[in-house]
């Protein structure tokens, strides 16, 4: 099975979270020049120190947040 990710920076994560999700990011240690990939569930990874870590999801319309903002899609 392939999983399929969107890559951004955190930056980028952090524009698109809403208010309930940005707490959590950021005690997760996500920030502006992080690594992240986000799957097509809204699951967050992170990568550090050459592996990736799930730290949490997003919640809500994400798909559509991240289309928006970043114009990627899974597919």
């Amino acid at each position: 099975m392939i999983m399929k990710f969107v890559e951004i920076d955190g930056a980028t994560l952090l524009k698109l979270a809403g208010e309930e999700e940005l707490a959590g990011l950021k005690s997760a240690g996500v920030t502006a020049h992080s690594q992240v990939r986000i799957n097509p569930q809204g699951d967050v990874e992170v990568l550090e120190r050459g592996e990736w870590s799930i730290i949490g999801g997003l919640l809500g319309d994400y798909a559509n947040r991240i289309r928006h903002m970043t114009g990627l899609d899974w597919s």
